[in-house]
């Protein structure tokens, strides 16, 4: 075992009589000892709940045969952060999860690992840290909220977000506003829709790294502490046959999670977020499987912030097991290995659908034809881009650009009623160095969709977009503005052309006679985290991840 490291022989007295004073006897010392990592924080309703969750994790490994030993990280909260300078953190902070998790794992040589994540940065950040282990490993995800009632109506943090473009236009009264702030979040778990961290969810689980169904368990449901115990037994298991983390995320589970995102109309964040798992897992894998994926994957579920049910809907209608069925029988799924030991068309064998559900469709029925998201390239973004797809229909949009220095200065335009139908909004400077962190642009976006401008106007940006934006917005422009990506020359009145037939992202401008007149701008940061992860960071287009060497 790893932990002989620590524990075996009588050099190693010492560190026993550090174990001994946690409570340790010498029979627990000799079993696996196996690390807990817990993202529990009482700043969010997202990982609120996981100080709990973990004790039936704990009782899993101990009724297996091994020793849990606990141990927490940082995180930040997007929701929360959102539309402030706190955002900046929020992608950073995946980084320094993963950081965290493999320097306590490896300075403590332990055996094995379950991570029990919430918030958006944590799932992906599990995902990288077992790939740089190459342990046995399993993630556990706390689970979706439940829907907000307002009205009579299903609600989610999305209405709130809309609900603030929505009084800004006075199309409802600041009562109305804090009535629906009330209702929006009943308790925890994570955002409900499709958003980021349910996209994530699944991803895990197509990346074989969660069992089958433990991810689309509710925070709150009666069943959720039997899924976090099998997860503890899970990872025992693993470490008996010796398998790891990296006998799971393969090229072909990285196609599989990548199918699954673009089926269900999810997050725009896991093409960067597949990226950096890739690299943690030496995976040759690159941003134009997307494209090619979404253009043979039709969407097939109905959920938010592009339809009508949530997460909790699509564990009632029979989970993502559903999902996985329907794409392989169409041929849009190959097998692969998963943490269970069994392949993952075997784990959703028998897989059946609640009577009357509406929430999954067939391929040869699908929502749309063509998957959630595109990869677009152009003079505009000559290292790539990403399009999201869910909730409208359009593939080209052609318009004026209005120009904004960061995030504050076009919230302020939307929000003012400056932005007309046919506008293309560009927030520039809001990349992985620029911004720095790549802030995710939901206060905006949620301020057009709450003045209805969704359908009518366009938005692209070298930062991100949450998993709650829905329309016709293009994020994760590369290079970045910041380093002199075109986006830096770009001016008020230029035509801006989005084609995703054509895979294109352009303007008629002519920016090189604007080069000569650029300055780079001053680092947003010069001390800290922020300045290491300015002077790091790689584009958007290579997952945004730090410490690989990389050409900018």
């Amino acid at each position: 075992m790893e932990s002989d490291k620590i524990k075996k022989g009588t050099n190693r007295a010492p560190a026993r009589a550090m174990l001994k004073a946690t409570g340790l006897s010498d029979a627990d010392i000799d079993r696996p000892l196996v690390a807990v990592v817990n993202t529990w924080s009482e700043v969010t309703p997202c990982n609120y709940h996981l100080r709990e969750l973990a004790k039936p994790v704990k009782q899993g490994i101990f009724d297996a045969g091994g020793t849990p030993i606990e141990f927490n990280t940082v995180m930040v909260t997007d929701g929360i952060a959102m539309g402030s300078e706190g955002m900046s953190a929020s992608l950073m902070s995946r980084e320094t999860i993963a950081d965290s998790i493999e320097l306590a794992v490896r300075g403590h040589c332990l055996d094995a690992v379950v991570v029990i994540v919430g918030c958006d940065k944590t799932l992906p950040a599990a995902a990288m840290a077992l790939a740089r282990l190459d342990r046995p490993g399993v993630v556990l995800y706390g689970g979706s909220i439940m829907p907000g009632q307002h009205n009579e109506l299903a609600i989610t943090i999305q209405d709130v977000f809309e609900a603030v473009g929505a009084c800004a236009a006075g199309k409802i009264d600041e009562a109305e506003l804090t009535a629906i702030e009330n209702a929006a979040c009943p308790g925890a778990g994570a955002c409900g829709g499709q958003f980021t961290a349910n996209t994530m969810a699944q991803v895990m689980t197509l990346l074989g790294l969660s069992p089958m169904g433990v991810n689309d368990v509710p925070a709150v449901h009666p069943g959720k502490p039997d899924s976090a115990r099998r997860c503890g037994e899970v990872v025992m298991h693993m470490l008996s046959r010796g398998a790891s983390a990296r006998d799971l995320i393969t090229v072909d589970s990285l196609r599989n999670a990548a199918t699954v995102v673009t089926a269900t109309a999810g997050s725009t964040n896991a093409v960067l977020h597949l990226l950096a798992i890739a690299r943690e897992a030496g995976c040759d894998f690159h941003i134009d499987e997307f494209d090619r994926i979404a253009r043979n994957t039709p969407v097939i579920t109905d959920l938010k912030p592009g339809g009508r049910f949530m997460a909790p809907d699509l564990f009632a209608a029979g989970g993502t097991a559903l999902v996985i069925n329907e794409l392989a029988r169409a041929g849009k799924l190959v097998d692969s290995p998963t943490c269970t030991g069994r392949n993952l068309l075997a784990e959703v064998e028998g897989a059946t659908a609640t009577a009357g559900q509406e929430v999954v469709r067939s391929v040869a029925d699908p929502i749309k034809p063509r998957g959630g998201f595109g990869i677009l390239y152009g003079n505009l973004a000559p290292e790539g881009c990403v399009i999201k797809l869910a909730g409208h229909g359009r593939l080209q949009h052609s318009g004026p650009a209005r120009v904004f220095d960061g995030e504050e200065a076009a919230f302020e335009a939307v929000q003012a009623g400056q932005i007309q139908a046919g506008d293309v909004v560009v927030i520039r400077y809001e990349g992985p160095r620029g911004g720095p962190g790549m802030r995710e642009m939901l206060a905006v976006t949620a301020a057009l969709v709450g003045q209805g401008l969704s359908e009518s106007v366009a938005l692209i940006t070298d930062g991100r977009f949450s998993g709650a934006t829905y329309g016709f917005m293009v994020g994760h422009v590369s290079p970045e503005a910041a380093d002199g990506g075109p986006l830096a020359l770009l001016a008020d009145g230029d035509t801006v052309t989005i084609d995703v037939d054509a895979q294109t992202l352009n303007t008629d401008a002519d920016l090189d006679v604007r080069r000569a007149g650029w300055q780079a701008p001053a680092p947003a940061a010069t001390q800290g985290v922020y300045a290491r992860y300015i002077a790091q960071v790689s584009s958007a287009s290579r997952g945004a991840v730090t410490g690989f060497p990389f050409d900018r």
